[in-house]
């Protein structure tokens, strides 16, 4: 039975909300539990299984026996199609509750749960469901003495590791290309947002997935997605996350059986706004959103604004104004567009940047207030800097924290040298109304998704990933996400 926002609201204020383990095993899984606080309010909202090394590896068991003798991996694609179908169908009958879960658990305003993350997350598993009996292999052009047969395979047992941002939408981005290529799927969710994993996966065996080609086994990140990375029979982990931890996972792999790893890691992304730009109500909101949108707890987050000097002011007054609708405050309520960092820690890391920021010489325009009159008081207003230099703090590392730093420049080729003065490279965006320009730049920035006149992470289309340390191995979404899921054969008849 689907619950409203309002039920899962009020077990969240009774502590009653649970995400446990969903392995197919006899065996006895650990009893441990950790406490799951809101970052709305600092409340417990309910608790989480704390997995172990010993759980991964039951669960790793499973995986595999049901790879190499289970039904999912050799249902037909039709089949499998038509499972995941009934699943989105279950989606879209819960996704009251599944946004809500997302918005207790993360702190996200509902608003945004209910009209973008959980609609955008249906949305990918009923492509990738569409995929199952569409995407073929091909035949070499052998000549008469032998057939060339060129196959994908599913790649075995898959680990996907998760961040806590985008709780939902990053389950769909893993699980859907990997579950419908006919792998065993292992999710570890983040042991901040585990909630809607949890639901998603209990829907999932509702619809028909057997349960050993889906599993989930909740834990802190030093626990379970370390075992899943190093595990000899995990034959490839995609995590998004820090680049910190992207980097454990490719030692993971060299250390134990050369695994296949795909990470999405962290972005600095540039927005650039030239000297012909048309700065309107729909720029401003773009640039914004690029800005601001998630509480900025978004690796595509556009942090760098390079403006044109003779545009800078009149851009400067008009984002000024146009934060004035976005408002800080409970996720609960409608109108809010800004809630709580995702937990202490990281409030006070953004803490920490802002007020280096200030120390650096950078000049505060916009917001930087603190809410700690606000629930759990990790709420900080859209912030933005203005000269920013790139020796500077704010314009080098990613803050994950709604601060935004201002850069002027004077030529196209200070801008383009200044977007790309960056380790990361996982996003762009720019403004102008010159053709040339736009193909130019676009092909000289460094990232993985270059936006033109807007912001956009393109679609479940597009395949989206990094350049440099933002991204290693493969993409997320489009046709190209399917190939990191499966092998490629050659079978060779000889006439």
């Amino acid at each position: 039975m689907s619950m409203t926002t309002a039920q899962v609201f009020e077990l969240a204020s009774n502590q009653q909300l649970w995400a446990g383990h969903l392995i197919d095993t006899t065996v006895p899984v650990s009893e441990t539990t950790l406490p799951n606080y809101s970052p709305i309010d600092n409340t417990c909202i309910g608790s989480i299984a704390n997995g172990s090394q010993q759980d991964v590896n039951t669960a790793v068991t499973a995986a595999r026996d049901a790879f190499e003798h289970g039904e999912w991996r050799r249902m037909s694609p039709a089949e499998r199609k038509a499972i995941m179908q009934r699943w989105c169908q279950l989606m879209h009958d819960h996704m009251d509750e599944l946004a809500a879960l997302d918005c207790v658990d993360a702190g996200k305003p509902i608003t945004e749960c209910l009209n973008t993350d959980l609609p955008a997350t249906i949305e990918t598993f009923e492509w990738y469901a569409e995929t199952a009996d569409k995407v073929f292999g091909k035949v070499a052009p052998t000549g008469a003495d032998a057939l060339g047969l060129v196959v994908q395979e599913p790649i075995g047992v898959v680990g996907a590791v998760l961040p806590w941002n985008f709780p939902a939408q990053m389950y769909a981005w893993k699980v859907a290309p990997a579950l419908i290529t006919g792998n065993s799927v292992i999710v570890k969710p983040a042991e901040l947002t585990s909630l809607s994993a949890y639901r998603l996966t209990q829907l999932a065996y509702e619809a028909g997935v057997p349960k050993a080609a889906l599993q989930l086994v909740c834990g802190l990140g030093e626990e379970v997605g370390a075992a899943l990375g190093q595990h000899m029979d995990v034959d490839m982990v995609s995590f998004t996350g820090s680049t910190e931890v992207g980097r454990l996972f490719l030692q993971y792999s060299a250390q134990s059986n050369l695994k296949e790893v795909v990470l999405e890691c962290g972005g600095k992304s540039p927005q650039i706004v030239f000297a012909d730009a048309i700065i309107n109500e729909q720029t401003i909101e773009h640039i914004l959103s690029a800005a601001f949108w998630n509480m900025s707890e978004n690796c595509s987050c556009g942090s760098r604004l390079l403006v044109h000097s003779s545009q800078k002011e009149v851009l400067l007054t008009l984002l000024k104004e146009g934060l004035q609708s976005w408002k800080v405050g409970h996720p609960y309520d409608p109108e809010v567009a800004i809630g709580p960092m995702i937990e202490k820690a990281h409030f006070d890391k953004v803490v920490s940047h802002l007020n280096t920021a200030k120390t650096e010489g950078a000049r505060l325009i916009a917001g930087g207030r603190i809410h700690d009159e606000l629930g759990s008081g990790w709420y900080i207003e859209p912030t933005i800097f203005d000269n920013v230099s790139p020796d500077m703090t704010l314009f080098k590392e990613e803050v994950f924290g709604p601060l935004l730093a201002v850069t002027s420049f004077e030529t196209e080729e200070e801008a383009i040298q200044l977007a790309n003065q960056s380790n990361y490279g996982l996003a762009a965006s720019f403004y102008t109304q010159n053709i040339h320009r736009a193909f130019r730049v676009a092909s000289a920035i460094k990232a993985g998704t270059v936006s033109i006149n807007g912001f956009s992470e393109g679609d479940i289309t597009t395949p989206f990933g990094g350049y440099k340390q933002s991204g290693f191995g493969g993409r997320d979404n489009g046709l190209e996400a399917l190939s990191q899921y499966t092998q490629t054969k050659t079978i060779w008849l000889v006439n």
